[in-house]
C-alpha cells in the first residue's frame, strides 16, 4: 500500500466521523458556520488573490485565455462567494422538509425522514469559487466533504480549504468536516473511486473524457455532471433580434463553462437573413464560426465544421452552425448529439415550444433565453455543487436537497408479522 492510499483512507474515517457530527447541527449552528466561512473569506481576501495569483503565474502559458479566466479569482469573485454563502444561509433547512408520515395496517406508524447523505466527494476542475459552494452546501445539508481539486488551483484552494478548517475549529467543531487533497495526480482521483467503505457520493466535474473516466472505474456512488454541448434552435418565427442576443450572452457571457451554447441550429426559411446579421455579431465579440455546408454557402466567413465538431464542447469563443429544415430535424439532430445538458428554443409559436419541451431529453429545457440560466444560484439555490445530466439521485443544477435523503422509521407497539 502506498502512503498516499493510506492518506486517503485515513481521510475517508475522519470525513465518517464528522458526518455523524454534522448531521447533528442544528440549522442555526450550521448557518453559523456559513457566516464564519463568509467573515474569513471576506477578512483574507487579500491573501486569497495572492495565492491565486502565483496559481495563474504559473499556469498562464499554458492555460487558453477561457481556463486562465475560470482559474483566475478577482475582488468581484470573492465578493460573489462572500454573498453566496450569505444567501445559502438564509435558506430553509433542507432537512426540515414535512415528513411523510401514516399508519401501517398492522398498527405501528411509518415515518419518512429527511437526511444528509454522509460523506460527499467532489473532484473539480480549476474553479477556485467550487471549493466554497461545495463546502458550503455541504455542511448546510449535514454532510461532511472531501474536496480533490485540479491543480492549477493548488495554492489557491489549499489557502482558501485552510481558513475555513481555522473557522471550523474556532467555532469548536471538527476540522474534519472540509478535508482537501493536495495530490493532484491522478493517482488520487483513482483512490478516491475505490473508496466505497466511506463515501456515500462522488461528484466529478471537469472534462467529458474525466467524467467518463469516473463513471466507468468508480465502485462509489456518482452523480455525472456531464459535459454541456448545448444547442439552441432558432426558429422560423423567433423574435431575430431578441434571438441575436440570447445566442451572443449564451456564447461570449462565460464561453468556459457548461451552460455555455456551443452549437446552433437555424431553421432554412429565415437562414438567408439571419446568419449574416448574427455572424457580424459573433465575429465581433470575437466568436470563431464553424458551419455546414449550407451555412457556408450563405456566409463564407464561416469555416467548415468537421464531424468531430457536432459533438465537441468547446469552452471556448467558438461556435458550430447547421442549417435545418425545421423543428422535427431540430429535435431528431439534437436527439443524435445532447450531452443532456442544457437545449434551448428560440421562437413564438407555442405548439413549437410545447414539441419542442416534450420531446428534446435534456436536464433543462429552455424556451426564449440564455442557456447561461442553467445555474444553482439563478435557479434560488443559493449555490451548486454541479449540474447533474443523468436521471437518478438528481438532474439539473444540484442545490441542497440533492445533498439528502431520506430514511423509513418505524415506531411500534409490540406488533409481530403474521
Amino acid at each position: 500500500m502506498t502512503k498516499l492510499h493510506d492518506d486517503i483512507i485515513l481521510m475517508g474515517q475522519r470525513s465518517k466521523q464528522a458526518a455523524i457530527e454534522t448531521a447533528q447541527l442544528s440549522i442555526e449552528d450550521r448557518n453559523t458556520v456559513l457566516l464564519a466561512f463568509a467573515n474569513v473569506i471576506q477578512a483574507k481576501t487579500d491573501k486569497i488573490l495572492q495565492a491565486n495569483a502565483k496559481d495563474v503565474a504559473e499556469y498562464r502559458q499554458t492555460l487558453s485565455l477561457t481556463m486562465q479566466k475560470r482559474l483566475e479569482l478577482t475582488p468581484i469573485k470573492i465578493a460573489d462567494m462572500i454573498n453566496s454563502l450569505r444567501a445559502l444561509a438564509k435558506l430553509p433547512d433542507p432537512l426540515a422538509d414535512r415528513d411523510e408520515q401514516w399508519q401501517a395496517a398492522a398498527g405501528f406508524k411509518i415515518v419518512k425522514k429527511i437526511v444528509p447523505l454522509g460523506v460527499v466527494a467532489m473532484v473539480y476542475e480549476a474553479r477556485p469559487n467550487v471549493t466554497v459552494d461545495a463546502a458550503a452546501l455541504a455542511i448546510k445539508s449535514g454532510n461532511a466533504i472531501i474536496l480533490r481539486g485540479g491543480k492549477e488551483a493548488i495554492r489557491t484552494n489549499s489557502f482558501i480549504a485552510d481558513i475555513l478548517r481555522k473557522a471550523l475549529n474556532q467555532l469548536n467543531y471538527r476540522e474534519d468536516f472540509i478535508q482537501l487533497i493536495t495530490d493532484t495526480s491522478h493517482d488520487s482521483v483513482d483512490e478516491l473511486l475505490h473508496l466505497r467503505k466511506y463515501l456515500d457520493l462522488l461528484i466529478p466535474r471537469g472534462s467529458g473524457s474525466f467524467i467518463n473516466h469516473v463513471v466507468k472505474n468508480a465502485a462509489v456512488p456518482v452523480i455525472e455532471t456531464g459535459a454541456g454541448n448545448d444547442h439552441i434552435f432558432v426558429d422560423q418565427s423567433a423574435d431575430l433580434e431578441q434571438a441575436i442576443k440570447i445566442i451572443l450572452n449564451s456564447k461570449v457571457q462565460n464561453p468556459s463553462v457548461c451552460n455555455s451554447a456551443e452549437k446552433l441550429l437555424i431553421h432554412a426559411e429565415i437562414a438567408h437573413e439571419f446568419l449574416p446579421k448574427l455572424f457580424s455579431s459573433l465575429i465581433e465579440a470575437g466568436v470563431e464560426i464553424r458551419g455546414d455546408e449550407k451555412t457556408i454557402q450563405i456566409d463564407h466567413r464561416a469555416q467548415a465544421a468537421t464531424d468531430a465538431d457536432w459533438d465537441t464542447e468547446y469552452n471556448d469563443l467558438i461556435i458550430a452552425v447547421k442549417v435545418v429544415s425545421g423543428l422535427d430535424q431540430a429535435i431528431d439532430w439534437i436527439s443524435q448529439h445532447t450531452t443532456h445538458h442544457t437545449e434551448a428554443i428560440l421562437t413564438k409559436s407555442a405548439a413549437n415550444t410545447e414539441k419542442f419541451m416534450n420531446n428534446v431529453d435534456a436536464a433543462v429545457v429552455v424556451e426564449n433565453a440564455s442557456t447561461r440560466f442553467t445555474d444553482g444560484f439563478e435557479f434560488g439555490f443559493g449555490a451548486e455543487i454541479g449540474i447533474s445530466t443523468q436521471k437518478l439521485h438528481a438532474r439539473g443544477p444540484m442545490g441542497l436537497s440533492a445533498l439528502t435523503s431520506y430514511k423509513y422509521e418505524i415506531f411500534g407497539h409490540g406488533e409481530v408479522r403474521k
